[in-house]
């Protein structure tokens, strides 16, 4: 069964800063391109440029929560429309993506 008017759930960076400081269990996807992930990640987060994703999607545990990020949120809303599409129930978007984050980065 297709879940197509799905709402994509959305998560606030502070929340994800404040889950990752606790050691709270979940998967950080960075759907940037790869110049973009250069300037610097979310410590942990896998990256899978949203350019890519269609075929690289599947390396996605499906049955832990996901968050993903982009740069303002628009792509990694993408990202999670199209796991939402392929069955992934447990994704959520960070709002404002990298251009949001305030937390530790990785380069």
């Amino acid at each position: 069964m297709l879940m197509l008017h799905k709402k994509v759930v959305n998560i606030h960076p502070l929340d994800v800063q404040g889950r990752l400081e606790r050691g709270d269990s979940f998967t950080i996807v960075d759907v940037r391109e790869n110049a973009e992930v250069k300037e610097g990640t979310i410590p942990g987060a896998k990256h899978i440029p949203l350019s890519r994703f269609t075929e690289r999607y599947h390396e996605i545990d499906p049955q832990k929560e996901t968050i993903l990020v982009c740069r303002s949120g628009n792509r990694s809303h993408k990202a999670c429309e199209f796991l939402m599409e392929m069955g992934y129930s447990n994704v959520k978007n960070m709002l404002g993506g990298m251009s949001a984050w305030n937390g530790e980065v990785t380069r």
